[in-house]
């Protein structure tokens, strides 16, 4: 497993991280502190939207607690050209690439027909609910970048890629697999990025696998990686030579992150139904928030800068709020506009159906 920062937030020196070491010359210290505040204000977001939906303003959340290095570090892997396919969980990784993350909360209140358009967001895809379906959409996608001609042309400030985060559950799925094999077999330019955090709902991975699922990649004919996904450094170094060599023509790549899901799975679960309090004791002593923060420490990072992260988290979190508070839901027209791209007689014969309907109703006291 690669790792460049110990549980202590101490840098790794050893024959398996010096491969990996060189690509943190990429970052300065302003990337340190855009990596502990993006962590730190998602980690604030996340506990406020859980709240929301518990007060009846979501119909359901999905937590990341515990998985942030792994997004953090990822994300800032990509480059703005390349194009993010998440699941449901990637919040960080969608406010990195320029979404509102309220227009996440507008999704999973159920007022949008999916929250945000991609090109409009860093090429940020839909979240997607229905498991490892992204892999496939994702997989196509680096399949036209390709026969595009966008891809490995030698310029790597333009030359795009396709990232797709999935989960330990969702690498069991058939599309998942399927989206192996045409990766594999046209070489795509993409990174699968799996989130192992342990738990697909009440599942173990220990009975989903008995190899680490990096070893799966092997038998697609592609290199995989497993890299502590608490360790947001290692993240960031392992994704980005993954995204080069995507760019580069060298085919696609997957990547297992080892984290895990400190909160339920979504609000509608109960972990404490089936998970042992001792395991989830352990994996929070490697919170990677303090981990990361223990290394700023020692990079001499003053006090008062995390005393402003964490104020600004703050105030990120009650400006979430008072608009989610806001959301009002949508004009039916919504229902009508998008289902052809042209204007069609039956879909306007529908629509004037609906407002004949509740025209009916105008004066009705009952």
């Amino acid at each position: 497993m690669v790792q460049l920062l110990s549980p202590e937030g101490k840098l790794v020196t050893n024959d398996r991280s010096a491969e990996f070491l060189p690509y943190l010359e990429r970052l300065g210290d302003d990337d340190y502190r855009k990596f502990y505040r993006d962590m730190a204000v998602v980690r604030r977001f996340d506990a406020e939207a859980a709240n929301l939906q518990r007060q009846g303003q979501l119909a359901l959340w999905v937590p990341s607690h515990g998985q942030e290095a792994a997004q953090v570090g990822s994300a800032y892997a990509t480059k703005p050209q390349d194009h993010v396919f998440p699941s449901y969980r990637e919040h960080v990784v969608g406010m990195i690439r320029g979404v509102d993350v309220v227009d996440i909360l507008r999704m999973l209140r159920g007022v949008t027909l999916g929250g945000w358009k991609p090109e409009e967001h860093g090429n940020f895809h839909l979240y997607t609910l229905v498991l490892a379906s992204q892999t496939l959409h994702s997989t196509g996608y680096a399949m036209g970048i390709k026969f595009d001609g966008a891809t490995a042309t030698g310029n790597p400030e333009t030359d795009e890629a396709v990232i797709v985060y999935y989960g330990d559950g969702a690498s069991s799925e058939g599309e998942a697999n399927e989206a192996l094999v045409f990766a594999s077999s046209y070489q795509t330019p993409q990174v699968f990025f799996i989130q192992n955090n342990h738990w697909a709902i009440s599942v173990p991975v220990t009975r989903q696998s008995r190899t680490p699922l990096y070893r799966r990649a092997g038998g697609f004919g592609m290199p995989g990686t497993q890299v502590d996904g608490n360790d947001v450094l290692a993240s960031f170094a392992v994704t980005s030579k993954s995204m080069d060599d995507a760019r580069a023509g060298r085919g696609p790549s997957l990547i297992e992150a080892m984290t895990y899901r400190i909160g339920a799975h979504t609000t509608a679960d109960d972990p404490t139904k089936y998970r042992d309090p001792a395991d989830l004791a352990a994996w929070v002593k490697r919170d990677p928030i303090v981990r990361f923060r223990s290394y700023l420490e020692g990079l001499g990072a003053p006090s008062d800068f995390f005393a402003s992260v964490d104020e600004e988290a703050a105030d990120f979190a009650a400006d979430v709020r008072r608009r989610a508070l806001e959301i009002r839901g949508p004009e039916k027209s919504i229902i009508f506009d998008n289902v052809y791209a042209e204007p069609h007689p039956l879909i306007n014969e529908q629509k004037a159906w609906l407002d004949r309907y509740e025209a009916s109703f105008e004066g009705d006291q009952a």
